[in-house]
């Protein structure tokens, strides 16, 4: 599995549908690969995110090379791919590493629908 921060749980095709289409919050899923090199960078940002936001925000990831039926159902093209679920639909796409206030910011909305 990829690399993994803290707070930021791991899920695979068999549990995606429990953990983030059922999820009773917004879920940032990263769609993340061990040979990713962008993905790594971005482990520590999540980590800090899922801590920091967590009862507005579920910060999960998804290994594509394990869990390769989700990552096809999405159109998942690209790694580190970050895509947010509301009420078991994606809401928002965004590819490649960001710094954590970049994201923060790309998340606004979504955060403050709640």
């Amino acid at each position: 599995m990829a690399v993994k921060a803290a707070g930021v749980a791991e899920v695979t095709d068999a549990d995606f549908a429990e953990e983030v289409l059922g999820a009773d919050r917004p879920v940032l899923v990263q769609f993340t690969a061990d040979w990713c090199g962008p993905c790594r960078q971005l482990a520590p940002v999540l980590g800090e995110l899922a801590r920091d936001e967590g009862e507005r925000l579920k910060v999960v990831q998804l290994d594509v090379d394990v869990s390769p039926q989700t990552t096809i159902a999405y159109g998942v093209l690209s790694t580190p791919t970050l895509m947010v679920f509301r009420g078991g639909e994606p809401v928002r796409s965004m590819v490649g590493a960001r710094a954590k206030r970049k994201l923060l910011q790309e998340l606004d909305d979504v955060l403050a629908a709640r």
